[in-house]
């Protein structure tokens, strides 16, 4: 099983009957794989915040409950995330999320065991796809017999490798009766100021009970001048670089299990930590007065670690190792053959615009040929950032923020109602592609299904930014470059806040007809064509060239063509 995959499958064998996410690479599989279980409600929330409350409220119901997302979501969800874990738990609940070391696909390298320690809630790390089932079963145990919420804590490598896993049947269990106890749930300060003593006193529990837990393994090898704390995807690294020397693997990496810990360095010689991001567990140790040999001054706080990085730190020869790639071709990112987003970006780059980006597929467009994104902080932050620019400059001019209908509806909604709400004269541009591109496809509220595929009532973008206050909202096809042009200029020099919906489906979910075009001899070799970024399109002999296999139809090189010299492949048959 994929690690994702296997997380689904032990919520599902641990009973759980309510799931709620919001996509994020590397997460989104989890709860996808949750959707295919009858058992279980799975919906996608607007955003990441909404689905740790929708969790809680079914954990107050007595049932148990799982909420996902990757690194950056946690920060979107940690106003509810923290609160809770002062106010415990009635049925258990787990929030999962998924780190991004080495930023695969996504803007920082966060650090989510912070998040868990700052909050005070216990913190599992699984290394395979076995413990990936069993441990969100246990974290389901722990939850409900410490009264508290657990964040299991996964990464790329852990989420997208697969792994045998022996499976077990679902336990179903009985409601947990709701009982009124505003004491317990209602954290308002004099309440919460309790509530925080009790968080203190379970987690020293869990802290001295953990040492005796078997996801803590001690492994003593023949070779004790060398012991090794790892946890996680680490700990797999290490043991294959090293096999013969002495290991702890922590399973549970918050609290710590201080007494295991000394335990372990008194019966080593040299203690090390290897930890991918900051130094997490060094630091902890080290405070305790324990020396730890190495760690952070041997391993980068960047990156993905490797067992030929802990080879090469400890000394060791290290073979050659795979194919040489130093002269293969490299291929620039580039949004997909028939994207739909690939007209406006033209647009917005012929036209010179300043341009706020967001999270999304799109962000590729600050990438050449089109270079048209001059920034990109985080969701919803595009039209923020827009507003902003506007009152420092004193001028809105040729200026757009760009996001796209799910990044929109996840935090982009307050944005524009600040907008609208201070004076705003900007553009906001929705690119309505009908579904959650970035991750792999996912519904949401704007797409009109749900997470299980079932029909779903559609929020209506153009309504909803009228609702927000907004006087001037357009409707557009992207690829009408001519019509887009014109309204973009337009909408930028307009002299109240605005909003341009471009409209059209993902060209991976509404596929074009596959007929491709082709360049004829009209071609002026301008290159226009090219500005696009679309794959299809690469210079060979010096001219530009369509390559069947890749182009899907769409047409777009045709509109952009000031010479009519791309047509479809039909339509070239039928002049001959």
């Amino acid at each position: 099983m994929l690690g994702n995959e296997a997380f689904a499958r032990g919520a599902w064998e641990a009973g759980v009957r309510v799931v709620s996410s919001y996509p994020g690479t590397p997460s989104t599989e989890v709860t996808e794989n949750a959707a295919k279980y009858d058992e279980i409600h799975v919906e996608w929330a607007p955003n990441e915040k909404v689905g740790v409350e929708v969790a809680m409220g079914a954990s107050l119901g007595g049932v148990r409950s799982l909420s996902c997302m990757k690194h950056v979501g946690l920060n979107v969800a940690s106003d509810s995330f923290y609160t809770a874990a002062y106010t415990g738990v009635n049925g258990g609940m787990v929030v999962l999320v998924a780190d991004d070391n080495g930023c695969h696909s996504s803007q920082n390298e966060q650090d989510s065991r912070f998040h868990g320690r700052s909050a005070g809630v216990p913190v599992l790390e699984p290394a395979d796809s076995q413990e990936c089932k069993d441990f969100i079963k246990l974290a389901y145990d722990i939850s409900e017999k410490y009264d508290t919420l657990v964040l299991i804590r996964s990464n790329t490598r852990v989420s997208h490798s697969r792994g045998i896993v022996e499976l077990g049947e679902r336990t179903e269990r009985e409601i947990i009766p709701y009982e009124k106890n505003f004491r317990k749930y209602v954290a308002m300060p004099a309440m919460a100021r309790k509530l925080h003593v009790a968080q203190e006193e379970r987690l020293a529990r869990i802290a001295e009970d953990s040492c005796e837990w078997d996801i803590n393994d001690v492994q003593m090898g023949g070779d004790t001048s060398i012991g090794i704390i790892a946890s996680g995807i680490c700990y797999e690294y290490a043991k294959d670089a090293l096999p013969d020397v002495s290991f702890l693997k922590l399973g549970i990496v918050n609290p710590l299990p201080k007494k295991l810990i000394l335990d372990f360095a008194s019966q080593v010689d040299k203690l090390y930590v290897i930890e991918e991001g900051q130094p997490f567990i060094e630091e902890q140790i080290r405070a305790w007065g324990v020396p730890v040999k190495g760690g952070k001054d041997m391993f980068t706080i960047q990156g993905e670690y490797s067992a030929r990085m802990i080879r090469e730190a400890f000394g060791e020869d290290v073979p050659e190792e795979g194919i040489d790639t130093s002269d293969a071709p490299g291929r620039p990112p580039l949004l997909c053959a028939g994207c739909p987003h690939k007209g406006l970006f033209y647009v917005l780059s012929k036209l010179k615009t300043t341009v706020m980006g967001d999270i999304g597929c799109y962000t590729l467009a600050a990438l050449p040929p089109t270079e048209a994104m001059d920034s990109t902080l985080c969701m919803g932050a595009s039209i923020g950032m827009a507003h902003g620019f506007e009152k420092a400059t004193g001028s809105k001019e040729n200026t757009v923020a760009v996001l796209g209908d799910s990044t929109f509806i996840h935090s982009g909604i307050t944005g524009l109602i600040n907008m609208s709400y201070n004076g705003s004269k900007g553009t906001v541009i929705i690119l309505d592609n009908r579904i959650t591109g970035m991750t792999g496809h996912q519904q949401n509220p704007a797409s009109g299904k749900n997470a299980k595929g079932e029909p779903a009532p559609a929020i209506d973008l153009k309504t909803l930014c009228e609702a927000c206050g907004v006087k001037h909202v357009v409707e557009i096809d992207p690829f009408e470059v001519q019509d887009l042009e014109k309204i973009v200029k337009e909408e930028t020099a307009r002299d109240e806040l605005s909003v341009i919906i471009t409209k059209r489906p993902c060209a991976m979910i509404v596929k074009q007809p596959d007929i491709p075009n082709v360049i004829t001899d009209r071609c002026k070799n301008c290159r226009m064509c090219m500005k696009i970024g679309c794959p299809a399109i690469e210079i060979r002999d010096g001219r530009p060239f369509i390559v069947s296999g890749r182009c899907v139809g769409c047409g777009l090189c045709a509109r952009v063509c000031p010479f009519d010299a791309i047509e479809s492949t039909a339509k070239a048959g039928e002049g001959k």
